[in-house]
């Protein structure tokens, strides 16, 4: 299995800590609204991650954060709630956004139930832990607002600020800064928890004498939460480009200072999902959500063949235009699984299917190659697109669409069978065609459109897939 790691910039061998398992922390969204289709390309990056994984024969521990306290949670959350006390209406924002966002995922085709989530304040101990230790040995500073991690001091102490990119001095600024998300082109302090201001949720912490009653910054959260979880070090850190820097730079920084262990030996990220070739923005009119596809008319699984059809590591342009091949796509993928049960032809496909099964696997161990993987797939599509499968055919086919289920999550597998009533008007139209009856032939194959299902006709007879 082969992966790119941020950490080296370069492609590598994994090698997992411990044999025969791979552990996964993969940034999860922060449950304020809806998760627009950038960060949804992260989430599918993270899934084809662990199955291909699993498809190696590890065992996976998937874990995956809810951050439900920020600055945007909590504004948010006075905003659309302010009758409520600060903690419910904190939680009541936050769980509508958690359920909101997992049915996305379902719907996008990841398994949700391979995952372990953990929410933010659930794990405030544990952040206030790492902060007092920081603290104990002068990697952290009080002020008058809350405890700040010294970049100056990590570094006096042989430690590397800049582990995932290149932080030149002329990036680096003295100044504090109290913003959970801040200009990501220089190096500040950063809040590793903020005293309570105004009508803000708040939580009892003391330090060294001073009450800090309040909450923690967001770059603490994932370092708690992620190690309390997987141990430290763990095996891969998932996470978009934007992620690279402050956040997971800071989350490396807040986990190494006080040891000499690494914090994660892999980072895997994503590159950006541009609209139209421009960066997504509410102010530019093109920020997207699932409801948007939703409400022109696409399922949302043909976002998820979108994202496939890009290299992880490449940009990613999405327009409806795109959307519309991948339907196209996801359709003839559709279509050809359809053949599992249309059996009877006398053509031998099954070297053809064991091949693309191979193919398949060798590419996803190759840093998640998924183009190739669907034009692997596409390509036997149309091999078998005007034959049907023989009865040696059948057991391999079938093997074939559950392994891509299971690599790529799209539920080729379950496509059922068709009804006894469509079965006889595919009869009643191969008869009247074997007639040359060609008006009752087109009649049927209207009728057979109103029930959902297509027909081309072959040199074999008929085949039938689903509208």
């Amino acid at each position: 299995m082969k992966l790119h790691n941020t950490l080296s910039k370069k492609i590598e061998d994994f090698e997992p800590l411990k044999k025969g398992q791979a552990t996964i922390y993969s940034c999860g969204p922060t449950v304020y609204d809806h998760i627009h289709i950038g960060n949804l390309r992260a989430f599918v990056t993270a899934d084809i991650l662990r199955r291909s994984l699993q498809s190696a024969g590890l065992t996976t521990k998937h874990v995956m954060n809810f951050t439900d306290v920020d600055d945007k949670t909590i504004r948010r959350s006075q905003e659309t709630d302010p009758n409520s006390s600060p903690e419910a209406a904190l939680k009541n924002l936050t769980r509508e956004y958690e359920q909101i966002f997992l049915n996305d995922m379902h719907a996008i085709g990841n398994d949700v139930d391979a995952v372990e989530f953990v929410r933010a304040t659930d794990s405030i101990s544990a952040m206030q832990e790492l902060i007092s230790k920081l603290h104990q040995e002068g990697f952290a500073y009080i002020a008058d607002d809350g405890v700040y991690f010294s970049i100056q001091k990590y570094r006096a102490a042989g430690k590397k600020y800049g582990q995932l990119l290149e932080l030149k001095a002329a990036n680096t600024s003295e100044a504090r800064i109290n913003n959970d998300e801040y200009d990501k082109e220089s190096v500040h302090d950063f809040a590793l928890w903020k005293t309570q201001r105004g009508n803000e949720p708040a939580w009892p912490f003391e330090l060294d004498g001073h009450n800090l009653t309040g909450r923690p910054g967001w770059h603490i959260e994932c370092s708690a939460m992620s190690v309390t979880a997987l141990g430290q070090p763990f095996d891969i850190h998932t996470g978009g480009v934007d992620l690279i820097f402050p956040h997971h730079e800071n989350e490396i920084a807040q986990s190494t200072a006080t040891n000499d262990q690494p914090y994660a030996n892999y980072f895997v990220h994503n590159e950006h999902l541009l609209v139209e070739g421009r960066k997504m923005a509410k102010s530019a009119n093109n920020f997207f959500t699932l409801r948007d596809i939703r409400e022109k008319g696409y399922e949302p699984i043909v976002f998820r063949i979108l994202v496939l059809q890009a290299h992880y590591r490449s940009a990613l342009n999405f327009s409806w235009a795109n959307l519309e091949a991948a339907q196209n796509r996801l359709q003839a993928f559709y279509a050809m699984a359809a053949l599992r049960w249309q059996t009877g032809g006398d053509q031998d496909n099954k070297q053809s299917i064991e091949t693309a099964a191979a193919a398949l696997l060798e590419q996803a161990h190759n840093d998640l190659d998924t183009p190739q993987m669907l034009a692997t797939i596409s390509q036997l599509a149309k091999t078998l697109e005007s034959s049907r499968l023989s009865p040696n055919d059948q057991p391999a086919f079938v093997a074939l669409l559950e392994q891509i289920d299971d690599l790529l999550g799209f539920d080729l597998a379950e496509q059922t069978d068709i009804t006894d009533e469509q079965k006889d008007l595919l009869e009643r139209r191969e008869h009247a065609r074997s007639k040359q009856n060609w008006e009752a032939t087109d009649a049927l194959r209207n009728e057979l459109a109103k029930s959902g299902l297509g027909v081309r006709d072959t040199a074999h007879g008929q085949i039938w897939y689903f509208n």
